[in-house]
């Protein structure tokens, strides 16, 4: 017996493309849950779907940010067993450099995006009881800032505020929701990055086990939320951060 397997559950990933959202999707194929992934980027997302294990599984180039796709995907979905929520931009800037475009960017995806796709679904009943709700979050704005981070620290600190109110308010149908706030994650984000590599290895330090995180290791995290393991488990938040936010 597996305490942490997803047999029989369907998952949907948001953000599923690259980086944090792939190696959830895969982890959960491998747990045994029939995946819906979803991603901007047709490309990596077809790449994502042929790591997946298993069969069943459903691909859906989507851009959460227009309400009209957002909306149908919603209705024509079937019901799910829980989701990942992973997608998100990080875009550091100081706010003398700072246009409103940017903060609208930013919020929205990172914000309004997860807000719209949960009043979506559950106004169209495509959540099943005793679900699982998990967020990609962050310990930037919840637990810790660095500076240029102002508006994306908001945009997750939001997160988790939002989604304490969807456990409270789904906990009658059994429905848990959680957030997972990880550190820096060693992704194709930083390696496309204009920070050089010795500044990340001096950055690296500034951790207790002096890395960076792990796709995967935010992943088995998610796994774990997802399982009936953390079914007594809701409006949290579980930190993934090397000890970062110890000192």
């Amino acid at each position: 017996m597996n305490p942490y397997s997803l047999h029989g559950k369907t998952i949907l990933v948001t953000g599923a493309s690259s980086g944090i959202g792939r190696a959830v999707a895969i982890a959960c194929s491998e747990m045994g849950a029939v995946l819906v992934i979803t991603g901007r980027d047709e490309h990596r997302l077809k790449e994502t779907f042929s790591f997946l294990k298993g069969v069943g599984h459903v691909l859906k180039v989507l851009d959460l940010t227009i309400s009209t796709e957002l909306k149908c995907f919603c209705e024509n979905l079937f019901e799910l067993d829980g989701f990942v929520h992973c997608a998100g931009i990080a875009k550091p800037l100081v706010l003398r450099q700072m246009e409103i475009d940017d903060v609208n960017e930013i919020m929205q995806i990172n914000t309004f995006s997860p807000i719209h796709l949960t009043r979506l679904l559950i106004q169209n009943r495509k959540l099943k009881k005793e679900s699982s709700l998990v967020y990609l979050s962050s310990i930037n704005g919840n637990n810790s800032v660095y500076l240029g981070s102002s508006i994306y620290a908001a945009s997750k600190s939001a997160l988790n505020g939002f989604v304490k109110g969807v456990a409270l308010e789904l906990s009658s149908r059994g429905i848990r929701a959680n957030c997972i706030n990880p550190g820096m994650i060693d992704t194709n984000l930083l390696s496309n990055s204009a920070i050089g590599i010795e500044e990340l290895n001096i950055d690296k330090q500034n951790y207790p086990l002096k890395r960076y995180g792990k796709p995967e290791e935010v992943a088995y995290a998610a796994v774990y939320l997802l399982s009936d393991v953390a079914k007594w488990i809701t409006g949290t938040s579980i930190v993934i951060d090397g000890g970062y936010t110890l000192k």
